[in-house]
């Protein structure tokens, strides 16, 4: 059969044809690389948030052509306006990156034991907050995130710039960045907070050491009998313990009761069963039979600051100047009339530390879906103002008010749905986007003092490495709970029998193993750090 020829229109039209497919080519669609994350072109996506045919954003090289929900995971307790917050927010995640975001709380309550749980359980979740308190460097350690050296020049080349190397130095584990560390530079070391107006009223000391704490909340106790003379919850090891040690210059919340001071990082000892330690828990027998630590303490579950904001406590016994800062707002707001006085640890102790970089941070944990969209939006809650400060301060114009440069709720802490940083996005601030209340002007002037005896933080980047002892670690904090909270909360009428009993019961458990294999990775990490 004899072929036809092509007219003339005919090739013109096949022609136009073959052009426009090469042109698409070229252009950005390439649909054999559809997930690969390896095309940097420059699709955008449409207003409604759908993602045009190569599914990607003008700012960014990874591909978004499928819609994805983020899973990100917080500490503490979500405030009530984060619905609000996040609608919005999701609307521009939606349209720049094909990306709704699902914020998930743990609350405070045994929040380590969910923590634990959330990193074990094969769960998926994009991002998570990381914190040398949190144990960073172990769950690092032990591969719980995923290594972020190949991903952020990829995800988020901006933010990657925008860190200082030395912060992307100081987060290293083993060699790999494992956490996205804050850029603001503060002080978190804790110092007392008490009413001041009560302190006036009754003439009583200036808590600054444990002595003179102890004597404003004896006075609060007499003249004050309805009120708690102090704030606490069921958290005693980090509301009570280590709040103690902190003003015996121990280095950080140290595990398995070691014992390491400041000024002797190379010298560990066993602080679980000392006279040092059997010191601190008959402090803290005094104090529950003086009435100031409830018999019920174990079981309360409120914050630390609302008990001294709504008036039902006196003082609390450490908190950092942001928080304490916090507090002032919230009684400034509700309550004018009355004052709250701060005294900084660092005046006891005689150094201060401000934060290393592993102290604020999210992380990508190893089960994550969507790695490379994490990162691009965290770039986002850094970097674009619209992101950082409706997650920082809300909605302008219904939770705050900025006048004169200064933040300014709206409300009350009660009222407001969304006060200043509720969301707890503290890993993610942006000093170039901060808003203070005018009394943050305060926590500067602490800051400036604080500045002038300060001392690195030499040992955070300690990684420990459990392997080898998990099953007595898990039996050790068994041990903890049942036999040493207690203890803690001054509940044990026969301080020296209940400690020995403790003791018993903890060796059983491996203790003597646990510390140990712990002193030998303390001893050369120090070594290899140079640390003397």
């Amino acid at each position: 059969m004899k072929k036809k020829s092509l007219s003339k229109g005919s090739l013109m039209m096949l022609t136009l044809v073959l052009i426009m497919a090469l042109l698409s080519g070229c252009g950005g669609g390439n649909g054999n690389n559809a997930g690969s994350g390896n095309d940097s072109s420059g699709g955008k996506s449409g207003n409604d948030g759908s993602s045009s045919a190569t599914g990607q954003t003008a700012d960014t090289g990874i591909d978004t052509s499928k819609r994805v929900e983020l899973q990100v995971y917080m500490l503490g307790d979500a405030p009530k306006d984060l619905d609000k917050v996040m609608a919005e927010v999701n609307k521009m995640a939606q349209a720049e990156l094909n990306t709704t975001v699902k914020f998930n709380y743990t609350s405070w309550t045994d929040w380590d034991q969910k923590y634990k749980l959330l990193l074990s359980s094969g769960q998926a979740i994009d991002l998570i907050f990381t914190a040398d308190w949190t144990s960073y460097q172990s769950y690092a350690k032990k591969g719980a995130f995923l290594a972020l050296d190949d991903l952020l020049p990829k995800a988020a080349p901006e933010l990657q710039k925008f860190v200082p190397q030395s912060m992307w130095d100081g987060v290293k584990v083993d060699g790999k960045i494992y956490t996205i560390p804050s850029t603001y530079k503060e002080y978190v070391t804790n110092g007392f907070v008490w009413r001041e107006d009560l302190r006036k009223k009754y003439d009583l000391p200036v808590p600054k050491d444990l002595e003179s704490f102890e004597a404003y909340m004896d006075g609060i106790k007499q003249n004050e009998p309805d009120m708690m003379p102090v704030s606490l919850n069921s958290d005693v090891k980090n509301n009570l313990h280590y709040i103690y040690t902190e003003l015996n210059k121990m280095i950080g919340a140290l595990p398995y009761g070691m014992g390491v001071k400041y000024e002797n990082p190379t010298e560990v000892y066993s602080f679980w069963g000392s006279e040092e330690h059997k010191e601190e828990l008959k402090v803290m027998k005094r104090w529950a039979d003086k009435g100031f630590i409830p018999k019920n303490v174990l079981n309360i579950k409120d914050t630390m600051q609302d008990p001294l904001t709504s008036g039902k406590a006196a003082s609390i016994f450490g908190d950092n100047p942001t928080r304490f800062n916090e507090s002032v707002i919230a009684v400034q707001a509700s309550h004018p009339d009355w004052e709250l006085g701060y005294t900084p640890f660092g005046e006891t102790t005689g150094y201060a530390s401000p934060v290393h970089p592993i102290h604020n941070g999210f992380a990508v944990p190893k089960n994550s879906k969507n790695p490379e969209r994490a990162l691009a939006f965290y770039e986002k809650l850094v970097l674009d103002q619209r992101y950082n400060q409706l997650t920082e301060y809300g909605i302008e114009g219904t939770n705050y008010t900025v006048e004169d440069g200064y933040y300014k709720m709206i409300g009350t802490s009660q009222s407001n749905g969304f006060p200043r940083e509720a969301m707890n996005g503290w890993a993610w601030r942006n000093p170039e986007y901060m808003l203070f209340d005018k009394s943050f002007d305060g926590v500067k002037e602490i800051f400036a003092e604080l500045d002038k005896i300060q001392k690195p933080d030499l040992f955070l980047s300690f990684a420990e490495d459990y392997t080898s002892y998990q099953a007595e670690k898990a039996a050790l904090e068994q041990v903890e709970k049942q036999y040493l909270y207690p203890l803690q909360a001054g509940l044990v009428d026969d301080v020296d029998k209940g400690l020995a009993t403790f003791m018993e019961k903890a060796k059983q458990a491996g203790l003597e193993k646990v510390q140990q294999e712990w002193t030998k990775q303390w001893e050369q990490y120090v070594s290899e750090s140079g640390i003397k």
